[in-house]
């Protein structure tokens, strides 16, 4: 099937890759082998899913839209080892995404724009089993995944991501290899997971880092203070306790500050 008989749905935020040089380069990015099973979250055309399939395992791909069904069987009919799945995959519960693989899983995708976040948080928050998450996103949302401390991009995301494992940027990619052509260009951005990277509670961390980027513009003493609901002397306790300067903000402060934060919360006040 030709490019030009594809019906592309704009719902669906749809944008292909039909470059075999660059899915080679994505999936030699991933770094799998045969020993790995992969999940891959947007089928498209089945252009990555072949080249997947090839490299591992076994790959089990996600597609919302049914409509590109016979172009996906066309273009995987000499593949085996491939198993297509039409549901949304941010709303399928993870214990039924899982019942399709044997033990941990990587993830490889090439998501619309808006769904890349809350479906990266969905496998980071809701499970142990991935190691790793290759995934082309916005170039400037990989910016933020990646941001360094103290500079403008650093958010409450890039806290998270950096608190369950490691994240780099792998490659940029032009916004003209894509069919059609979206209005930005993106990149390639890889999660390694490392579970107990930090000991703490997560459910208070994670509550922690959203209190403390709730405005960006307030001191993290402000922030905590009203997002936490406690007093100034209890707020006062805990920065004191981390050798937190109380001018700081949420963006001059480390993973490990906020760790050390949230410790101090679970000791001194939440007892």
């Amino acid at each position: 099937m030709e490019i030009k008989e594809i019906k592309f749905n704009k719902k669906y935020g749809q944008n292909f890759i039909f470059d075999t040089n660059l899915l080679n380069s994505i999936v030699s990015d991933a770094k799998i082998s045969k020993e790995d099973e992969v999940l891959e979250i947007g089928t498209g055309a089945g252009t990555l899913t072949k080249i997947i399939a090839k490299k591992c395992k076994k790959v089990v791909s996600y597609e919302i839209d049914k409509n590109l069904q016979s172009v996906i069987q066309q273009n995987l009919s000499e593949i085996n080892n491939a198993v297509v799945i039409y549901k949304d995959a941010l709303k399928e519960e993870i214990k039924n995404i899982e019942n399709n693989f044997e033990d941990s899983y990587s993830i490889i995708a090439n998501l619309p724009y808006y769904i890349t976040t809350p479906l990266i948080l969905k496998f980071i928050l809701q499970t142990k089993r991935v190691k790793k998450i290759t995934i082309m996103v916005q170039k400037e949302v990989a910016e933020r995944f990646s941001a360094k401390c103290n500079s403008k991009d650093y958010s409450a995301i890039t806290v998270l991501l950096n608190f369950y494992g490691d994240v780099k940027i792998l490659r940029n990619v032009s916004k003209k290899v894509f069919v059609p052509m979206p209005k930005v260009d993106s990149a390639v951005v890889q999660i390694n997971l490392e579970n107990g990277k930090y000991e703490c509670d997560e459910k208070l961390f994670l509550q922690i880092v959203k209190c403390a980027f709730l405005m960006r513009r307030k001191t993290i003493y402000n922030n905590l203070q009203k997002g936490l609901n406690i007093t100034k002397d209890e707020v006062t306790i805990m920065l004191k306790k981390c050798n937190i300067d109380f001018n700081k903000r949420a963006e001059n402060l480390t993973v490990e500050n906020f760790v050390d934060l949230t410790k101090a919360y679970f000791d001194t006040i939440s007892q």
